[in-house]
């Protein structure tokens, strides 16, 4: 039987965000000042028809599923391939707190974009940090490094957004918000699980030193309207 995780946007956007989420019974993505990221129901081609009507010509959004084919272009969309793997967590040490770490609210969104746009931990925009939430520490005053929540679906949470300004890299500073983030998640009875290119080989042995395993490769694709 398939599992939710196999196409986690799908499920979280038609569930626990579906309050958030714009489109259909075949296609739905993320309110737009959200997250660019979206879902199809199936493989079939009216899904795609669907999806291209959320998608506005110069606008893009960004795809991730268990399939044994990438994604195509068509006609109205352009698509941009690319392979993620996705982890489980299975056997993580739990860290209650850290001293450094505070919760960021709504005031630090300009710098949490701001360390976004620096670091590229993936699609971070207006309203990203509402999905779910995000912890970070600041020092002399400025945010260096973050890590939160982003698809939320039954059962599961997903770990996102890590990052760490490259002045303060190699101080842990990002497993140890991830093992917060994640914490917390499994205390409220779920599963936290994350996602990383799957070049990203550094990511993935941070992730797994910290008791992440691999559950799958996903086929995603950032998609452009044409």
């Amino acid at each position: 039987m398939p599992h939710v995780l196999d196409n986690p946007v799908w499920h979280a956007l038609t569930g626990r965000q579906n309050d958030i989420s714009l489109g259909s019974g075949l296609a739905r993505r993320y309110l737009t000042d959200i997250s660019t990221w979206a879902a199809l129901a199936d493989e079939g081609d009216a899904a795609l028809a669907e999806l291209s009507s959320l998608v506005p010509a110069g606008g893009s959004v960004i795809l991730a599923r268990k399939s044994d084919r990438p994604f195509a272009s068509t006609p109205r969309l352009s698509a941009a391939p690319f392979e993620g793997l996705q982890m489980v967590g299975e056997n993580l040490a739990p860290l209650d707190a850290l001293d450094e770490a505070i919760d960021l609210t709504d005031a630090d969104a300009p710098d949490m974009i701001e360390l976004a746009m620096l670091t590229r931990p993936g699609p971070f925009i207006a309203r990203t940090h509402t999905m779910g939430s995000f912890i970070g520490i600041r020092k002399e005053g400025r945010l260096i490094a973050m890590a939160g929540e982003r698809f939320k679906l039954d059962g599961y949470t997903e770990v996102s957004g890590v990052c760490t300004h490259p002045d303060w890299r190699g101080r842990g500073y990002a497993g140890l918000l991830s093992r917060i983030v994640a914490t917390r998640i499994m205390a409220r009875g779920e599963t936290p699980f994350l996602h990383a290119f799957i070049t990203n080989t550094a990511a993935i042995r941070l992730y797994e030193s910290l008791g992440f395993v691999a559950r799958r490769r996903l086929q995603g694709a950032v998609l452009r309207g044409v």
